[in-house]
């Protein structure tokens, strides 16, 4: 007999060799571990006691059923992936003679619109005023907050791969500068840089070893607080929403994203200035053209809503009216 825990423990392993950030092992073990909770009540015994041999269709389709009923369509998703990798996994290493994932419902979640910043000039706005020091802090840092904010509008990074870059993300020669960025479920891509972002972040390195004296090492974090501590996500948040507010522009984040608004912001000015779904996908990561897809026909739309809020229409529609 083959313990399920056992596996659990196995697959998690497994996925730990791959460099996966702490955040995707977590909500990894959160899936798994939560519907083997459900799968227990269905074949009435504890999670320590289900062996892999009786996870049949029915009892899966059944914990799933119940796993799906307090939590979104999004989530739901999430853990079916989760649950079909990991059998993958069991059959591979012979736990497992197929994978009855396959049978199991998976919700369809419906693409989200993108949530840039609002305001044409927004992001120019934004920059100068943080360039200048508008934003009030008790130990003003304006080069770090400028590299930063920079950064996001540059490259279209996720707020989790920020802050796992290190110096030596940066690599290339001048002109032809470079981030490796390690994304979702490990996989790496680099995004290239042009000179007035390397710039800015070297002013930021030097300002850095001006402020602390010490040089930085190409392992050390390159986004740093005011400790000279690596920059997390709650710091990173609230250096956004300052800089936003301090800039005049704290309103023109729509509801539901702030860090994730830059990247939003990237990937729209792209498919506006005529970017490929291809080249997207690449320089955002995604695993899928679907998802960048996205943007190219929230781009369209907005053209034809700015299109057809042209004056003469409103002539047209008089004239191809008239009796």
């Amino acid at each position: 007999m083959t313990v399920l825990c056992d596996w659990i423990r196995a697959y998690l392993e497994h996925m730990q060799a791959r460099k996966l950030s702490v955040n995707s092992l977590r909500a990894y073990r959160r899936d798994l571990e939560s519907v083997a909770e459900d799968l227990a009540v269905v074949l009435g015994h504890s999670p320590a006691d289900i062996v892999v041999e009786e996870i049949t269709s029915g009892p899966l389709r059944s914990a799933f059923a119940r796993f799906a009923g307090p939590r979104s369509a999004a989530s739901v998703t999430r853990a079916w992936s989760t649950w079909n990798g990991f059998f993958g996994f069991l059959v591979i290493e012979g736990a497992a003679v197929g994978n009855p994932m396959q049978v199991v419902p998976k919700p369809r979640t419906p693409m989200r619109a993108p949530k840039p910043l609002q305001g044409e000039d927004t992001p120019e706005q934004l920059l100068r005023r943080v360039a200048e020091g508008a934003r009030a802090a008790r130990n003003p840092w304006p080069e770090r907050d400028l590299a930063v904010l920079a950064t996001l509008l540059c490259t279209g990074v996720r707020s989790a791969e920020l802050l796992g870059l290190t110096v030596a993300s940066l690599v290339g020669r001048p002109g032809e500068r470079r981030i490796q960025v390690s994304g979702k479920g490990g996989n790496r891509r680099s995004v290239p840089i042009e000179r007035p972002l390397d710039e800015i972040i070297n002013a930021y390195l030097e300002s850095r070893r001006v402020r602390f004296g010490l040089r930085v090492p190409g392992a050390a974090p390159l986004f740093v607080d005011h400790r000279d501590e690596a920059l997390r996500r709650g710091g990173l948040q609230y250096l956004v929403r300052t800089s936003l507010r301090a800039a005049g522009v704290g309103d023109r984040v729509q509801r539901g994203a702030l860090v994730h608004a830059f990247r939003h912001t990237f990937a729209t000015r792209l498919a506006e200035d005529g970017a490929s779904v291809i080249e997207i996908a690449k320089l955002l990561g995604h695993a899928s053209i679907t998802a960048s897809q996205n943007y190219i026909d929230a781009t369209a739309r907005e053209q034809r809503m700015a299109a057809g809020s042209n004056r003469t229409y409103a002539a047209l529609a008089e004239v191809a009216d008239a009796p």
